[in-house]
């Protein structure tokens, strides 16, 4: 095949069909639709003694010292690249590391074709956040993306060399990025790195991401405070070893970082490690200690100590007092003794004020406890009063019952008297006015 290959580039077009017709496939859906690849075997191609072979054609066909890409461009075309891409969901490991190659060496070789791949690399990311999260080979594309945003401005040897020799590692180191960087990239970046970071499988792919990051601040450190709002946007509420990752990659941001970049994050960050120190799961508070285990993170915080020590001081004091673990204890005992050392006079004003700050809080907490026990006093004294009152409610019943019947009595007596005035003899009487009149006129003789 290698030699038919080299004597006959004229024949593109047929070597062009023979290796669509026999890659180019639907993949078949998942077996298991919660497949882990941490966990799970993964489920390998059937045929892939046939197609493995196909693959190698293709490679060799690529990197034969002879081949025209001005030819081979009007087969190799958008369409090819995008059948390709779709393949990169195949769940074989190995038919993932094939196609990793093959769009190295498609975008190497044609130039009109960068742009295209860049964009339907984005645009799988983008599903991948937004509508599915899902697809196998996430990891191998970020891979391929941290490669081509540079090797635009690499050597094509010096291309090749790096890919066989780091086989495409996500470690490599890549040089001659060019500045200044695209808005293509910075637009990359933010609108789809940073996320990524959102994905529910994020410690599949965290360290290649993560690199990615990094090479971008550092070749252009402007993008620092974006991509660590960024990261303080999508921070984890709920999953601890999410969290545990982010705090990672913010120490190895901090350790490209530039002291003028430094110091117009550093509030809002450290809010955030604030957090993460007095969170009482112990693997985030102590990921977040060990910040102070770095010279250069020590470096950035004494020049801005009047600006961190505030934000610190009283998580770092509490958590000394209450959290549950002695090794996260000994560890803030160990980190209050630094920032003591950096501004003793600073460290004194703050604890003067975070003592008077308890004393206060502890008088409000006494002054809320005691207005409590009034109301809770109060409450039992009008329950206690109107049971009372229920008590007492049928004997003022029989007290108005009582003066009812004496009124009712005295009213007979006073009817019965009038009677009995009725009754006097009537001789007891004043005569009449006739009879009074004769007995007081002379009778007239």
């Amino acid at each position: 095949l290698h030699e038919h290959i080299t004597g006959n580039l004229n024949v593109v077009e047929n070597k062009t069909m023979h290796i669509c017709t026999n890659i180019f496939r639907t993949l078949p859906p998942s077996d298991n639709p919660d497949f882990d690849p941490e966990e799970d075997e993964p489920t390998l191609e059937a045929s892939w003694p046939h197609i493995q072979l196909v693959y190698e054609f293709l490679l060799r066909f690529l990197e034969n010292p002879d081949f025209q890409p001005s030819i081979a461009k009007r087969h190799i075309d958008q369409k090819f690249v995008l059948q390709l891409l779709e393949l990169f969901d195949s769940e074989d490991p190995r038919e993932r590391d094939f196609l990793k190659t093959i769009l190295h060496r498609i975008y190497g070789k044609f130039l009109g074709l960068r742009a295209f791949i860049r964009k339907q690399i984005n645009n799988i990311f983008l599903r991948f956040i937004y509508e599915t999260e899902h697809f196998n080979a996430i990891m191998s594309i970020i891979n391929i993306h941290d490669y081509l945003v540079h090797v635009v401005c690499l050597s094509f040897c010096t291309v090749i060399c790096l890919m066989r020799s780091c086989c495409f590692s996500v470690c490599s180191i890549i040089n001659g990025f060019a500045l200044p960087l695209k808005a293509e990239h910075k637009q990359f970046l933010m609108k789809v790195l940073i996320p990524l970071h959102t994905a529910k499988g994020l410690a599949l792919f965290h360290a290649q991401l993560a690199y990615c990051v990094v090479q971008f601040l550092e070749k252009d450190p402007t993008l620092t405070e974006p991509v660590i709002r960024g990261l303080l946007k999508f921070w984890p509420k709920t999953c601890s070893q999410k969290e545990v990752m982010f705090l990672g990659e913010i120490e190895e941001i901090l350790d490209v970082i530039e002291p003028t970049q430094f110091k117009k994050i550093q509030e809002p960050l450290f809010k955030q490690i604030s957090k993460c120190v007095a969170n009482p799961h112990f693997q985030v508070a102590e990921r977040a200690l060990y910040f102070w285990n770095n010279e250069y993170i020590l470096s950035l915080i004494e020049e801005n100590i009047d600006k961190v020590l505030p934000i610190m001081f009283g998580s770092l004091y509490r958590i000394s007092k209450e959290h549950w673990n002695p090794t996260i204890v000994a560890l803030v005992y160990n980190v209050l003794k630094t920032l003591m050392e950096m501004n003793c006079t600073l460290f004194d004003e703050l604890t003067s004020s975070y003592k008077a700050e308890r004393q206060r809080e502890k008088k409000k907490e006494q002054e809320r406890d005691e207005l409590w026990k009034k109301l809770d006093e109060l409450r039992l004294s009008s329950a206690a009063l109107v049971q009372n009152n229920s008590h007492g409610l049928p004997s003022v019943q029989n007290n108005n019952n009582n003066n009812n019947n004496n009124n009712s009595s005295n009213n007979n007596d006073n009817q019965d008297t009038r009677a009995e005035a009725a009754a006097v003899p009537t001789d007891n009487k004043v005569p009449d006015a006739g009879v009074a009149a004769s007995e007081s006129t002379p009778c007239a003789k």
